[in-house]
């Protein structure tokens, strides 16, 4: 009876195993690349304002790696060092 009732968790335990399964949650508005007017990861600053012109406002560097903020009408775009991290659309 006892090595019945171990073989039944065992068998119970992998079936539970196998019923495991993984879920991606797409968020409001992110994706890996932008595809609505945004600058996207990895453009390089010269890049950023070449495109899209001068930013409103600029932030100075802050902490180590120095983040950088740039503030456009439509959107934010943060940098470290000079290559584009995130771009915000502002609401």
């Amino acid at each position: 009876m006892a090595k019945m009732r171990t073989i039944a968790c065992i068998a119970l335990l992998f079936a539970a195993m196998g019923a495991a399964s993984a879920e991606t949650l797409k968020m409001d508005g992110a994706t890996a690349m932008s595809d609505d007017g945004r600058p996207s990861r990895g453009m390089t600053q010269k890049s950023v304002q070449s495109k899209y012109g001068s930013p409103a406002t600029v932030k100075a560097p802050v902490g180590d790696p120095p983040i950088t903020r740039w503030e456009y009408a439509d959107f934010v775009v943060f940098f470290e060092y000079d290559k584009v991290i995130h771009a915000v659309m502002k609401r």
